[in-house]
């Protein structure tokens, strides 16, 4: 088989699996109208959070349904689909990552989590932060492994302060507080409220598990805490 490429058989054609083929399907799904929902939805216009990102206008279920016949799609086939313009193709690529990292042993893991660092620019919207940051960055939190949640806290670019937050979902599931609140306090003077919210999803997240650690986060910082973060 040709590296990069995956196929399977219909009679006695071989269809193409690979980042083209995926590609050409979403496309035939995109909506005109849709599209400019989600452009304004994420806020694409000047000097705005996600300015200059492009929207086919296609449903979350409809790309989730589509990657499921590209379970295995090799790495080099996930970036050019991680490395697209459009916003729901570079979705389709990180649900394709994190279908992978779950059913990967260690090793397999670590290579999808070195991927991922590796392609930290292109992961630049809310939605694409928080359905993959959990579940690739989250388990090596949990596991023990050394991930610099204080250098991304302190990084300019907004999606990275926002990947170091809401990986520390993963450990609030496993009841492992500790990289959150610190996270959380090295954000207390963000100016962004699309961290602001963040920071308050993963407290609010804690103290579901557990209230006593919230509750001393909030005794020690709740002047503090912007009031987004706070709500």
């Amino acid at each position: 088989m040709l590296e990069g490429l995956s196929h399977y058989y219909t009679g006695t054609h071989a269809v193409m699996k690979n980042a083209h083929a995926l590609i050409k399907t979403l496309q035939s799904k995109a909506s005109p109208e849709r599209s400019k929902i989600n452009a304004s939805f994420f806020k694409t216009g000047e000097n705005q959070y996600g300015a200059g990102d492009l929207f086919l206008g296609i449903r979350v279920p409809t790309i989730r349904e589509e990657i499921k016949d590209y379970p295995n799609l090799e790495m080099n086939e996930v970036e050019k689909l991680l490395h697209n313009p459009f916003h729901e193709i570079r979705l389709a690529a990180l649900l394709i990552l994190v279908q992978q990292f779950q059913k990967s042993d260690v090793k397999a893991q670590q290579t999808i989590y070195r991927f991922y660092l590796k392609n930290f620019k292109y992961v630049n919207n809310w939605d694409l932060v928080d359905s993959s940051a959990p579940k690739i960055i989250g388990p090596f939190l949990t596991e023990g492994h050394t991930v610099p949640l204080h250098k991304w806290s302190r990084s300019p670019r907004l999606w990275t302060r926002r990947i170091a937050i809401i990986a520390t979902l993963n450990a609030i599931q496993r009841k492992r507080f500790e990289d959150t609140l610190t996270t959380a306090t090295l954000l207390l003077k963000d100016e962004e409220d699309l961290i602001h919210k963040a920071a308050g999803w993963m407290l609010r997240e804690v103290g579901k598990r557990e209230q006593k650690p919230l509750h001393q986060f909030l005794n020690t910082h709740a002047a503090l805490m912007p009031r987004t973060m706070l709500r």
